[in-house]
């Protein structure tokens, strides 16, 4: 993604809700993590680690998790809820990490956020020969037209405005190497499931997003109050006032040469 202002001002926003992040963003599947670890690895470090979804999977699976995140006020909730991991403050620019330390660096829904031109040179310091980078994007399936039509508040959307917003989210998931990268050429994995989640938990979520953080007070207000409104006439597709979500996973890894 292209760093400006608006980069800058989204990215570090998640702070703010960190505690309704933590409670409403799902972790990435299981299965996305078994193919993006490397196998034998032992020691992992995890960039923009966030309230520690991905974190608690590591932890379940590798000897030694460093989870790095900027924003003090993720950082807390994630020391409070995650043990078992080593915190610590950084970014993927400047990775507070030795040469050669890691086997694996991984990052989930967030390296559209970071500089690469100085963030996969720092990776690539901190891997071990033959090291992995790994990332996720994980979360509800846009492409799927209630769930659009959900994180738009309901509003009606020409077929101009629906092409805009998918392509602009496509290359949010992109990974650009350059010419002369360390890294082998990369492999790709889609994985899709559904996740049962209440009106209210579909709100919440929808609020943990940059757009809806960003907002001023009574814009936000109005959005997830549209969101609920939407989902309401959406209700006969829920079951027990539960609905189906359809999410989407998609895995991203390279090898260190």
């Amino acid at each position: 993604m292209r760093q400006d202002e608006v980069t800058a001002l989204r990215s570090t926003s998640f702070g703010e809700i960190a505690d309704d992040y933590d409670r409403f963003r799902p972790g990435p599947p299981e299965a996305a993590v078994d193919w993006l670890v490397p196998a034998g690895a032992t020691d992992v470090l995890e960039l923009g680690a966030g309230t520690g979804a991905l974190t608690r999977r590591l932890i379940a699976r590798v000897d030694h998790v460093r989870a790095v995140e900027p924003d003090e006020r993720m950082r807390r909730v994630l020391a409070e809820r995650v043990s078992g991991a080593e915190i610590e403050a950084g970014t993927a620019e400047a990775i507070p990490a030795e040469n050669a330390s890691f086997d694996a660096v991984m990052m989930a829904s967030a390296w559209h956020w970071v500089d690469e031109d100085k963030a996969l040179p720092e990776v690539a310091r901190v891997l071990r020969p033959g090291g992995r980078l790994a990332l996720i994007w994980s979360g509800p399936d846009r492409n799927v037209d209630w769930v659009k039509s959900v994180f738009v508040g309901g509003r009606k959307l020409t077929k101009e405005q629906a092409e805009v917003l998918d392509v602009h989210r496509d290359d949010r998931h992109s990974v650009h190497l350059g010419d002369h990268s360390p890294f082998s050429e990369p492999e790709r994995e889609y994985l899709r499931w559904t996740l049962e989640m209440s009106k209210d938990e579909i709100v919440g979520l929808v609020g943990t997003f940059s757009v809806a953080i960003t907002m001023d007070e009574h814009k936000r207000a109005a959005h997830l109050d549209a969101v609920g409104r939407h989902l309401d006439t959406l209700a006969h597709q829920a079951n027990g006032g539960r609905f189906s979500v359809p999410m989407r996973c998609l895995c991203w890894r390279a090898t260190l040469r």
